[in-house]
């Protein structure tokens, strides 16, 4: 036991090491010589760490951001709940007991994820191991509040969670085909729900032949073409006029004898440094791990496709991420104002910039590559009050659980919790 929970611990849960043991059984399988499966090996598994450097300096700067939004606009100290799957997880393990469980049920996801990719249509390998991390804890804690201990409660958190890894990627490969030009990834992220309905209204309402990434730009302002410079002018200006708006006291705490208005021009430059950096971790992890992956896909697992985290779409519409982020935005402010309503019965849930930009930024690349520019607006708008309303719902049940004043952020892990409730309701099993 001692063996298989340092297993769990510290290999299962780090996601550079999975990746990176899922490309050296690529590469192995593949009989390539000691230096190829040493490099390729390492090479993923830097890859993946730049990436994900990238993404925390980005959700670094997206904190400060989503703090002084929060105090600008007033939102601090209402009736209202946070969207946070990391206070849920912790809540989970410490308070509810349920650590060991979570821990086993990620390890079993991830095992009935292979037998389900190898025996069905859908051969599609879940390499996000944070995103399988939050599955599991969602499963497990649904699970235990409807009755289930024990060996019951692992397998049934193992089978769905698997089964949710496995049909989430299929349920977004028709788009992401058309966004790649290719069949080689998959998208493993679980907001997959928020994709796809981004998808069909820019769909019904949108232009695909008016792209956002073929904008006409003067010529006077032809380096926006340049995706880190381009995000650059969008996001400057929306960092200091929040924190224009929320003033020197609420960026206290954060910049310290640096005026307030240069830290935020500053915050908004670390942003972009986070998504050089993201991106080319992107690029580095996609040059090895796709060679890698034919192995799984020859022996193991025929034509398995890996299904990654969202910033691997990123680099195939940048202008589309952004436009996502920012009308996403408004949908969740607009979608936070439609919680406070009394009649709906729900806390008010304020929105998180950090989901707000990578799950809006992929939403509005699925928007645009089926809506175009229009899909993009509609579309996103539309997610971003999608993406407060589902975990608005959850809340009265995490609560019933002793979750108070926190909710889910992946769309998928709160379909996850409406399952578990609905079968119970139908079947009465649990």
């Amino acid at each position: 036991m001692a063996v298989l929970n340092f297993i769990i611990n510290n290999i299962l849960t780090q996601a550079p090491i999975i990746i990176g043991l899922i490309a050296l059984l690529g590469l192995v399988l593949q009989k390539k010589p000691a230096g190829t499966v040493i490099s390729g090996t390492v090479k993923t598994i830097l890859g993946f760490m730049v990436l994900s450097a990238g993404s925390s300096v980005m959700q670094g700067s997206l904190s400060y951001f989503g703090e002084i939004f929060n105090q600008g606009f007033g939102l601090n100290g209402m009736n209202s709940v946070v969207a946070s799957i990391e206070a849920i997880n912790g809540q989970a393990m410490g308070e509810l007991g349920l650590g060991g469980e979570i821990a086993i049920s990620l390890a079993g996801i991830f095992v009935v994820n292979i037998i389900l990719a190898r025996v069905t249509p859908f051969k599609y390998i879940f390499l996000t191991g944070q995103a399988l991390l939050w599955e599991s804890t969602l499963c497990v804690v649904f699970a235990w509040f409807v009755g289930l201990r024990g060996v019951p409660l692992i397998l049934v958190s193992s089978i769905v969670g698997g089964a949710f890894a496995t049909l989430m990627p299929a349920f977004a490969q028709p788009v992401v085909r058309k966004i790649t030009g290719g069949d080689d990834i998959a998208l493993g992220h679980f907001c997959t729900f928020g994709y796809m309905f981004t998808a069909l209204i820019a769909k019904l309402v949108g232009d695909d032949s008016k792209s956002c990434e073929e904008l006409k730009l003067p010529k006077s302002v032809e380096f926006l073409q340049d995706t880190y410079l381009s995000v650059m002018v969008v996001m400057v200006p929306f960092y200091l006029i929040v924190a224009a708006v929320a003033g020197p006291k609420a960026s206290a705490d954060f910049c310290g004898d640096t005026n307030f208005m240069v830290y935020a021009f500053l915050q908004a430059m670390q942003f972009v440094v986070g998504l050089y950096v993201l991106l080319a971790g992107v690029r580095l992890l996609l040059a090895e791990i796709v060679p890698a992956f034919q192995g799984i896909s020859q022996k193991l697992v025929p034509n398995a496709k890996p299904a990654l985290d969202c910033p691997v779409l990123f680099p195939y519409a940048p202008n589309s991420v952004i436009m996502g982020f920012i009308f996403t935005t408004v949908g969740s402010l607009i979608g936070m104002g439609l919680t406070a309503i009394p009649a709906l019965g729900v806390p008010l849930v304020i929105p998180g910039v950090m989901s707000n930009f990578f799950a809006g930024g992929t939403a509005g690349i699925f928007a645009n590559k089926v809506g175009g520019r229009r899909g993009v607006v509609i579309g996103c708008i539309a997610h971003g009050i999608f993406i407060m309303l589902l975990p608005a719902f959850l809340s009265p049940m995490l609560a019933q659980i002793g979750f108070q004043n926190i909710t889910c952020t992946d769309v998928d892990t709160v379909v996850t919790g409406f399952f578990f409730m609905i079968i119970k309701g139908i079947t009465g099993i649990f």
